[in-house]
């Protein structure tokens, strides 16, 4: 799954003691001369962002987007609208339409009353597609990464396995999936661990055979919830590339929050060690109050995708999308 908020000081008093303050044009050229040298400093000013546009004015949590052929399709955290909820639109700003379930059957593993988080969907080398998803395993009552596979891209998705992919015993449970291929076709799944070791929630790459249905090797620990604003979370990693510079989106805080919000990291190497950006890139108050909580985000084809409260209210997470720019290697929205 940090504030701007503005403080205007109260005058104060004449003090005959004080010294002289400077003149108003120096003052001036002053903070001309800061606010011209903060902009050269990526990520050293919270940017805000127009309001982003509202695709889907319902329940549709953790959107995962794909683009195959000309048509985008879209999967969601499970809710009124199945167990995986799918949407398909002819454009990347909609109409986007929830068109049902992908999700065919409860995997024998999961308990379906523990519900399906954060689907993650690929193209494999021989067409078909690939579904990672979320689940609470009945075994440890932890919420552990399975697989589905179906032969088109909205399903029905055929649950795989009789036990879940990634369950790593020294977590209280992993989510939030996210592929990521590297440009010679290696395949990787980076997932977020719950409070592993005991200690605050992070952010792993593992390595996949080329199906992407087992690992190839150990984990690597890529991000760890370590600064005050995480609240000790840190999740929905989605990675993409720029030249030589790998871009790592993730949300920090409780996704229940109107503090919760999107952030990034950089690396020169997929497994870090990664510099964490000193400013958010999507809050509450950078998009003017449009939704709350802005998390869970995708990046596909010059945007990005995320959910947000609507109505000021916790009940539902609508879909939104901004336009995702990289300037000199910084992303920006618009």
């Amino acid at each position: 799954m940090d504030t701007a908020g503005k403080i205007t000081k109260a005058r104060e008093p004449d003090d005959p003691t004080r010294p002289r303050r400077r003149p108003r044009t120096a003052r001036a050229l002053t903070c001309l001369g800061i606010l011209l040298s903060s902009a050269l400093l990526p990520g050293a000013v919270a940017q805000a962002a127009p309001a982003p546009r509202v695709l889907l004015n319902q329940d549709f949590p953790d959107p995962d987007v794909l683009k195959i052929g000309t048509d985008y399709h879209a999967f969601a955290t499970g809710g009124p609208s199945g167990r995986i909820p799918v949407a398909v639109a002819k454009d990347a700003d909609g109409p986007w339409r929830v068109t049902g379930d992908a999700l065919a059957a409860d995997p024998s593993w999961v308990d379906p009353k523990g519900g399906y988080w954060a689907p993650d969907v690929t193209r494999r080398a021989d067409g078909t597609f690939l579904m990672y998803y979320a689940a609470v395993s009945k075994t440890d009552r932890h919420r552990c990464i399975g697989t589905a596979v179906a032969n088109s891209v909205a399903g029905p998705y055929q649950p795989a396995g009789d036990a879940p992919l990634i369950c790593d015993p020294g977590d209280k449970g992993d989510i939030d999936p996210q592929t990521f291929q590297t440009r010679d076709g290696t395949r990787y799944l980076l997932y977020k661990g719950e409070h592993p070791g005991g200690g605050a929630s992070a952010i792993f790459v593992q390595k996949m055979t080329q199906d992407g249905t087992a690992p190839d090797g150990p984990r690597t620990e890529i991000l760890r919830a370590d600064r005050p604003e995480e609240k000790g979370i840190v999740e929905a990693p989605v990675i993409t590339q720029r030249g030589g510079q790998y871009v790592l989106f993730y949300s920090a805080d409780d996704y229940r929050n109107a503090t919760y919000q999107t952030r990034y990291a950089t690396a020169s190497s997929l497994t870090g060690p990664y510099t964490k950006a000193d400013q958010p890139l999507l809050t509450t108050e950078s998009i003017g109050h449009a939704t709350e909580g802005p998390g869970g985000a995708d990046v596909v084809g010059g945007r990005i995708y995320f959910h947000g409260w609507l109505n000021g209210q916790r009940a539902a997470r609508g879909f939104f999308g901004l336009n995702l720019e990289f300037v000199k290697g910084v992303p920006q929205v618009s």
